[in-house]
């Protein structure tokens, strides 16, 4: 008898357990879509989009790759063929205010100085920070290739790239009246190159970690916070996440090593990764982020409430809530945005 009343109470505990509501996604902190700056000629048409498209979804936070499509005065000579103008970033701006959507605009730091053939326009204009000026570009990319290019970098111990890139940050974190910037610094797989002059023989996680304090405590002293790619401060052999989405050159270590208040977007597109864990674990803030797999991006929205349901009130806040990251330009993706179904799945399970 003693067995059957047991077993009555745990069979109700579990239907109980089952009937429950379950974690709620909605609270989220930040509930964040990332993409390509528009330019002036799709400027109108991006901000219809954020009203129509991303206000109902609740979207509160707006990452902007801004790169050099921007009207820099600092720097004129960096600015690309396409761009917005300082009157346009506040038009956005403006209108992401009004709708209760922060922008945090970004450029690529460190990485991503050049992409397939093509070297980016800090390292066409300034090619002694290349941290690799021997490698050339190909005419044609393939990858794999015997010089391992992915994208370029540039040579954070060198001594006139902070001037030049710093002002490019204040610049534009200005324009949009940012409280935030988003420095990339994703995929850095040139970096403390042996034939560097500046770099050789230094400890690759020192090389990052020092960058990051760089351009944090710059940002820091404006009442700005940093935002980072996590992918370089992950173990990709011993985790088996690889050296795309984790690091295979030895910057890992950097995680304990930079500062706390760094915000880290944690990418994963082909598994739902629980990495997010790791980086509350070390005291970090994160934010989980998917791209083009709905199933995935559903089962992300469904661990972030659990890590933020499940966890001590010290470990909860530091889950911060999802992004949806798009890697096509904005005048692609506004025309095409309908068939995103990632982006449809993700919001809709954060607003059930």
């Amino acid at each position: 008898m003693r067995y059957l009343s047991y077993l009555i109470l745990l069979l109700f505990a579990l239907h109980k357990g089952a009937n429950a509501q379950s974690p709620a996604a909605s609270d989220f902190p930040i509930r964040a879509f990332a993409i390509a700056s528009p330019v002036s000629r799709n400027l109108d048409s991006f901000i219809v989009f954020m009203q129509k498209e991303l206000v109902p979804r609740k979207v509160n936070t707006l990452i902007l790759r801004i790169d050099y499509h921007y009207a820099y005065k600092s720097h004129p000579e960096l600015v690309d063929t396409s761009f917005l103008t300082r009157e346009e970033a506040r038009q956005l701006s403006g209108a992401a205010t009004a709708a209760g959507i922060m922008i945090i605009p970004q450029i690529n730091l460190l990485g991503h100085q050049s992409w397939a053939g093509y070297t980016g326009k800090l390292l066409q204009v300034y090619p002694q920070l290349d941290e690799t000026p021997w490698v050339k570009m190909p005419v044609k990319y393939e990858w794999p290739n015997a010089d391992s290019l992915y994208c370029k970098s540039y040579c954070p111990l060198h001594p006139d790239v902070h001037k030049i890139v710093f002002a490019l940050v204040d610049e534009i974190c200005d324009a949009f009246n940012a409280t935030a910037f988003h420095a990339g610094m994703d995929e850095v797989f040139y970096l403390g190159d042996a034939k560097c002059p500046r770099c050789k023989g230094r400890d690759k996680s020192q090389l990052f970690a020092g960058e990051v304090q760089k351009i944090r405590d710059h940002l820091a002293a404006k009442n700005r916070k940093l935002w980072i790619w996590g992918d370089r401060l992950i173990d990709g052999k011993t985790t088996g996440i690889g050296g795309w989405e984790a690091s295979f050159n030895d910057t890992h270590r950097a995680i304990d090593m930079i500062p706390r208040d760094v915000v880290i977007c944690d990418w994963h597109y082909e598994r739902p990764d629980k990495t997010a864990v790791y980086f509350a674990t070390k005291g970090l803030q994160v934010i989980t982020c998917t791209w083009n797999r709905p199933a995935v991006a559903v089962e992300q929205v469904r661990d972030m409430a659990r890590f933020r349901n499940q966890s001590t009130p010290e470990m909860r806040d530091r889950f911060l809530g999802v992004m949806q990251t798009v890697w096509s330009p904005a005048s692609q993706y506004l025309k095409n945005y309908s068939k995103d179904s990632t982006f449809k799945a993700l919001f809709e399970e954060i607003n059930k």
